[in-house]
């Protein structure tokens, strides 16, 4: 039987082009898709739905920028296409195509935190372990 090991702050973190340029503390996902109601000519109820595409919304909290993504002048605010990470036990799920919507940002002398980011993702992939 394999050890699972229990998640951990560095195991959610945002990623561009392979690298991880911050962790993230916690996150909660919104998960959305539109449909489309099909119409039979004549009927007044509808046949069917089609399924849309999904859109998903996350809200990260307190992210970390990694002492290397500091030190190459990281800025959250121009980031763009970025993913996010989550290593579960048995799989990782991530979130590709990634903007962020709105930062709120806190600052200490030397930090670099973010307290709270909406972002849209385009893509979410399970890959399992």
């Amino acid at each position: 039987m394999a050890i699972r090991k229990i998640p951990t702050t560095a195991d959610i973190y945002l990623e561009v082009d392979g690298v991880r340029v911050a962790v993230v503390q916690s996150y909660k996902v919104t998960a959305s898709r539109e449909s489309k109601a099909i119409y039979a000519f004549g009927q007044s109820e509808p046949v069917t739905t089609i399924r849309g595409q999904s859109q998903y919304t996350l809200e990260l909290t307190r992210i970390y920028a990694t002492d290397e993504a500091i030190r190459d002048g990281l800025s959250f605010a121009d980031m763009g296409e970025f993913s996010l990470v989550i290593c579960k036990p048995d799989r990782n799920v991530i979130y590709t195509g990634c903007q962020w919507k709105s930062l709120q940002e806190s600052a200490e002398v030397g930090g670099n935190v973010l307290e709270k980011v909406t972002v849209e993702a385009g893509r979410r992939v399970e890959n399992l372990l």
